[in-house]
């Protein structure tokens, strides 16, 4: 498919309410397909909220309980992936015939990930990117990803990856994705600075490949009144301006940026714009100088637990293969396919 429909999706959550925010979820997507669209991408934690303005209670040496609480609270509304509500998500993508690219806030054992999910038209979910560097605080309430999930997918609308907010900013995540071809680059954030489009313009120049950026445009009322935010309580107040857009591989704005309102926007996807810009920029082809650089990518999954046993005592624990055949997954293997040397757990 050379030609179609691309649409970003400029909303907020239903903060820490996971089924209200499935079911806007799936208005949304509704309304993207009424406007032709065969893909749709959803901002940065989506699903279910991108905790703007809380501090969770931390100091250097201290933690309060309220934050503890409210970790509590983040934590509940996160999603297992797989699981019931990346059900939910597929049948939305099924109904409508529609690739997603959808933020979440991803639970797994103890930890929350920033998380972006992959759907093709058919409902299945096909992969996930969770965020390798979450930025300042974000730290405190998201693990740090790995390798084993910078995915770039091929589909039937293209070669698609996604890289989140600030990741943007990682020179050598950028290059290892577009070695990989990449040809639409989501960027889910909660960036609503004005310095933010010219980032997408240059990354579609730089990788000559669409960028997709969908953001949050948040009230204060769309979080629980109890939200501690410093931004106060008034429900009128502005958490996130949003600023989605896409740009095209020669960084011509085709949708965008837009500001202070929730949004749908659309573009004509032409891939046959990429390889007339890749002409005379490939950045990890003609472009590239590997007898100077050369970038090395550990895509091996990191747990912290490695469990060996005897062969003759069969599998490895449950838990473990899980963990392993989601990674594979993601990367376009098959479950199983990691090996169980401890150097590559």
């Amino acid at each position: 498919m050379s030609r179609f429909t691309a649409a970003v999706v400029q909303a907020a959550s239903v903060a820490f309410d996971t089924p209200a925010t499935l079911a806007k979820l799936h208005r949304l997507v509704a309304e993207a397909a009424g406007k032709g669209a065969r893909l749709a991408v959803f901002p940065e934690a989506f699903l279910t909220g991108y905790p703007r303005g809380l501090d969770f209670g931390a100091r250097v040496g201290s933690r309060t309980p309220q934050g503890r609480d409210d970790f509590r609270r983040y934590f509940e509304g996160a999603i297992d992936v797989p699981g019931p509500e990346t059900e939910r998500i597929g049948d939305a993508a099924r109904a409508h015939a529609m690739h997603l690219v959808v933020g979440v806030i991803e639970r797994d054992g103890g930890t929350l990930y920033c998380t972006a999910l992959f759907f093709g038209p058919d409902g299945r979910l096909l992969g996930k990117h969770r965020k390798l560097m979450p930025t300042a605080m974000e730290r405190l309430i998201w693990g740090f990803g790995d390798g084993s999930t910078l995915p770039v997918l091929d589909t039937e609308v293209g070669r698609l990856g996604a890289v989140i907010c600030w990741e943007n900013y990682m020179p050598l995540l950028r290059m290892s994705l577009y070695a990989k071809g990449i040809q639409l680059y989501c960027a889910p954030t909660a960036d609503d600075r004005p310095t933010w489009l010219p980032t997408m313009q240059h990354i579609a120049v730089e990788g000559r490949c669409f960028v997709l950026s969908a953001n949050q445009f948040a009230l204060r009322r769309d979080y629980p009144e109890d939200y501690d935010a410093i931004q106060g309580a008034d429900p009128d107040t502005v958490m996130c301006k949003g600023g989605s857009s896409i740009v095209s591989p020669f960084g011509e704005v085709l949708a965008g940026p837009c500001w202070g309102e929730e949004a749908i926007l659309t573009a004509e996807i032409d891939l046959g714009e990429i390889a007339r810009g890749k002409f005379d920029l490939d950045v990890a082809g003609h472009y590239a100088r590997p007898d100077v650089f050369q970038l090395h990518v550990d895509e091996r999954p990191r747990a912290a637990v490695v469990t060996r046993r005897d062969p003759a005592d069969g599998s490895a624990s449950s838990r473990e293969q899980g963990a392993r055949g989601a990674a594979s997954s993601a990367r376009g293997g098959r479950p199983g396919d990691a090996s169980s040397d401890p150097e590559d757990g």
